[in-house]
């Protein structure tokens, strides 16, 4: 049985969104202290918080399914994510950059390899949807449109989309959304 939008329109919705939301942060949270705990030279304390980190990120994810914040048929929205991850590495490359150019080295040569494996992540993307839905590759004949912020495709009639929506990784409104050229 599947736990998918099990709280969704119910009375628990609004906790489990707070509760994914919240664990979210934590996961951003116990990375944050692993970081600085290793600045510090204490490994055993960094080790300890990125075990958190990780078990709040497989919460955050619990309650998200709960609350079916990501949808079932997910494949639209891995090739979406494909293509966001692919416009990342430019983007983060481009940020290093200016960090560079106003003398935040150490934090620039991070970011750097961070691009990289952004692209990377669109990659392996890219090789899951060849395996399992190489359908979705194929943009012939399609309306593609792209959020200018973080490079989310969004494969379809834009259109039929309520007002309300969003982009899911960023979650810019539609208006942001260009038709792809």
């Amino acid at each position: 049985m599947s736990l998918h939008g099990l709280t969704k329109g119910t009375p628990f919705e609004k906790a489990a969104e707070m509760m994914a939301l919240g664990e979210a942060k934590g996961t951003m949270m116990y990375y944050t202290l692993a970081r600085l705990a290793k600045e510090q030279g204490l490994d055993d304390v960094a080790a300890d918080f990125i075990e958190s980190a990780n078990q709040e990120a497989v919460h955050a994810g619990f309650y998200a399914t709960l609350n079916g914040m990501i949808p079932q048929d997910f494949w639209g929205l891995v090739r979406g994510f494909m293509s966001a991850e692919v416009s990342g590495e430019k983007k983060v490359k481009a940020m290093a950059d200016k960090f560079r150019e106003a003398g935040l080295v150490a934090a620039a040569d991070e970011m750097e390899v961070f691009a990289k494996q952004e692209g990377h992540h669109g990659v392996v993307l890219a090789k899951i949807l060849e395996k399992h839905r190489p359908e979705l590759l194929a943009a012939e004949g399609k309306k593609i449109y792209v959020c200018a912020v973080c490079g989310y495709e969004y494969v379809g009639d834009l259109d039929a989309e309520p007002d309300d929506f969003a982009c899911p990784l960023c979650g810019q409104p539609k208006k942001v959304f260009k038709l792809k050229a």
